[in-house]
């Protein structure tokens, strides 16, 4: 799933565009089930991840769950990426995470947490990511269409 390479230095688990369950595998997952199903399905040929997302989730072609991840794990990236943009002020690096508590605390603070929950924070988005991998990976790769 991943065909764009990571920066040089940036572990896999700490980047939020190519990283294991980050936006790439969201919006590639997403659009692979469109490819196979949108012949059937006029809702999912648009080009909007999160209508194509309800669309495969409302024809029952995903769980309920598994959109659920996906979505919620995609809001979260891209809210983490915004609020990382306005915490550094840099867009070049918007798509890490950073190590360092005071830079978590202030992108958490960004996003309206409190601002000593860095630490918290960053657990919280990368079990999400956890999830969106394991789920990116079944729907993608695997060979059910819907987990009931």
């Amino acid at each position: 799933m991943e065909a764009e390479r990571l920066p040089r230095g940036v572990r896999r688990d700490r980047h939020l565009k190519l990283g294991s369950g980050g936006l790439s595998d969201v919006e590639w997952t997403v659009q692979l089930l469109q490819l196979n199903h949108a012949g059937e399905h006029a809702c999912l040929r648009t080009t909007g991840t999160m209508a194509a997302l309800d669309g495969l989730e409302s024809e029952g072609l995903i769980s309920h769950d598994d959109a659920d991840v996906l979505r919620r794990t995609w809001w979260l990236c891209t809210d983490t990426r915004n609020a990382t943009m306005l915490w550094t002020g840099r867009t070049n690096r918007a798509d890490v995470i950073p190590d360092e508590t005071y830079a978590l605390s202030g992108i958490a603070a960004c996003m309206g947490r409190p601002a000593n929950s860095g630490q918290q924070f960053a657990s919280e988005l990368l079990g999400a990511m956890r999830r969106c991998r394991t789920v990116a990976e079944r729907l993608f790769y695997g060979t059910e269409v819907a987990k009931e």
